[in-house]
């Protein structure tokens, strides 16, 4: 029977980082980003509710989605938020389970489900086991500024819309410290996974 891991942690944690250390032991990731990024292309269900409700204001000159523009609606107006996850969450999770079950039925010994609102979207009822990529506030407010060219307010308000990630480090069955270096959370990867008899 596979082990379901949920890879989760916060915005600028370095989960991106963790997940790709799947990728070097041959375990499959499925990536809610990614998916979320699919079911919003021009042409999808999703997509064609989001313009119904925000309007053609928040699109480009490809008709494809102003994520910049629709971010800052989101991020200051809570209402508008839950407006566009009740569109984007189901198709995301619909498209998270066929791949996992198709992962499973395929004799996968683990499936790792990248989920950055794992808690916060309650779906921990799909996988088996969770791990939290934690970084302590003031490293991840520097990491976020750096990697996005934000403000410090900005950064913030991003960081403060999502669970924070020590709460998140009380919920997991396993915490991968991502303040020091990628090979240290390597190790510590390694570990949980011989620990969980998948390596």
């Amino acid at each position: 029977m596979a082990l379901v891991i949920g890879l989760t942690g916060s915005i600028a944690s370095g989960k991106s980082t963790v997940s790709l250390m799947f990728d070097d032991l041959h375990i499959p990731v499925i990536d809610a980003d990614k998916i979320s990024r699919e079911v919003v292309k021009p042409g999808e269900k999703a997509y064609r509710e989001i313009v119904d409700v925000f309007g053609t204001g928040i699109l480009q000159e490809d008709k494809s989605l102003d994520r910049k523009k629709l971010g800052a609606i989101i991020f200051t107006n809570e209402q508008k938020r839950e407006q566009l996850n009740r569109i984007v969450h189901p198709a995301v999770r619909e498209s998270i389970l066929f791949q996992r079950d198709s992962f499973v039925n395929a004799g996968e010994k683990c499936v790792v489900l990248d989920i950055p609102l794992l808690f916060e979207s309650k779906l921990t009822h799909f996988v088996d086991k969770t791990i939290v990529v934690y970084v302590n506030e003031a490293t991840q407010l520097e990491r976020l500024m750096e990697r996005d060219g934000s403000h410090e307010v900005e950064a913030k308000q991003r960081i403060q819309s999502q669970l924070p990630v020590k709460e998140k480090a009380k919920l997991a069955d396993a915490v991968i410290n991502n303040n020091g270096t990628k090979h240290e959370s390597f190790r510590q990867l390694e570990e949980i996974l011989k620990h969980w008899g998948i390596l």
